[in-house]
């Protein structure tokens, strides 16, 4: 074994690992990412062509981390010469009394200064004719919202960290991790390699990393699927006229204008899927989402009913509420780890900016007190989950 040695390690290479890698390099230190499997594989959670990007959150925390991201992405676009996101505006949508409440939404983006609209029934069905909606439905516009082109941004991450001078290596398996003081050593593919800094974001193999450190988090890993309907009215679903939009109940659906590679609507349940472990996971289609997706469709959107001409799974690796983890470990402050609970991809540029901001101790410029990794509820051993949005 020879020693090497970087700044900063990167372990896992999907989207929030590649933007880690990207804003390190981009800032000039010496980084070596390592992946598991091969670049732009299908196992994990940060695939297919499309992720949803949205200023419509929560709590005003996430709704500032939201104008950060798209910050962060426009940097990667520019520096990668690419266009990744796509606005198309959002649509958050639901029954008055429906179990996710909207005004929790309008409260936090008025805190922060965001523009959206409030719509009635009347004026939802008036915009997007292939809503079939009772009078008791309500809705959210922000004309913000769109599209970030999942494989390609990731991609472009990569490509771009590469041309800043990381080192970036494919199907290169952890076996070991070391502490010594302040140096971290790292043993993969028959190499030891050492730097003064740690990033893990291994999404649904966090657990596996952070036992070589001795900690344990309460975590869910569940298989989803989404799926491509060739729709009977195309054109009610063109990109440009329709926008991006989530259903605010349980369950929960959303889905997307026509983008990608093929012409169909992308629409799906979110967090329906089924526990799995990530290393025995299969990837046969769950006829249960497809069932109450189809259901949906049949009664919401019935112009996108058609084949599914599409159908793809991903993992959804899950704190137990579902807010993301983007911390140090309280015993080793040289570690940092990301999960992004099943809707973190559109905050990947900004989230990789932070890890690089811990990295390399310049100072955090945002409200990371809900992402910490010893908060209250990751202490329990037995925790309530809470994956509604």
């Amino acid at each position: 074994m020879t020693d090497r040695d970087y700044d900063a390690i990167v372990v896992g290479l999907g989207a929030l690992g590649s933007g880690a890698a990207y804003w390190l390099a981009r800032r000039g230190a010496r980084v070596l990412g390592l992946e598991q499997f091969e670049f732009g594989h299908a196992r994990g959670s940060s695939h297919d062509w499309s992720r949803i990007i949205r200023k419509s959150y929560f709590t005003p925390a996430y709704v500032e981390l939201a104008k950060a991201a798209y910050d962060a992405w426009e940097a990667l676009e520019k520096d990668a010469g690419e266009q990744v996101v796509f606005k198309t505006g959002g649509l958050d949508i639901g029954p008055s009394d429906g179990a996710i409440a909207l005004s929790t939404y309008a409260d936090s983006m008025r805190a922060c200064n965001v523009y959206f609209e409030e719509l009635d029934a009347h004026e939802i069905r008036k915009r997007w004719p292939v809503w079939r909606i009772d009078d008791d439905i309500q809705g959210l516009f922000q004309p913000d919202s769109g599209i970030v082109a999942a494989e390609r941004a990731t991609a472009a991450l990569r490509r771009t960290a590469a041309a800043f001078g990381a080192e970036l290596r494919e199907q290169t398996p952890v076996t070991a991790l070391e502490t010594d003081g302040g140096e971290i050593t790292v043993e993969a593919d028959g190499q030891r390699y050492r730097a003064g800094k740690l990033i893990v974001a291994a999404a649904s193999w966090t657990p596996r990393l952070l036992a070589h450190f001795g900690m344990r988090i309460p975590f869910e890993v569940t298989k989803e699927q989404v799926m491509y309907f060739q729709a009977r009215d195309l054109r009610g679903f063109a990109l440009g006229e329709f926008p991006i939009w989530i259903w605010m109940d349980d369950p929960s659906f959303y889905g997307f204008p026509v983008f990608g590679e093929s012409d169909a609507v992308k629409i799906t349940q979110d967090c329906g899927g089924n526990a799995v472990d990530p290393e025995t996971r299969g990837f046969e289609e769950d006829p249960d989402i497809t069932a109450r997706v189809t259901r949906f469709v049949e009664r919401r959107l019935p112009s996108a009913l058609g084949p599914i001409v599409r159908l793809k799974t991903c993992l959804y690796a899950l704190t137990p509420d579902r807010d993301f983890i983007v911390d140090t470990l309280p015993e080793f402050p040289n570690v940092s780890v990301a999960v992004g609970g099943g809707h973190g991809f559109k905050f990947a540029s900004v989230i990789g900016r932070i890890l690089s901001d811990l990295a390399l101790g310049t100072g955090v410029d945002a409200d990371l007190a809900a992402f910490k990794i010893d908060r209250p509820i990751l202490q329990m051993a037995d925790p309530p989950k809470t994956y509604m949005l």
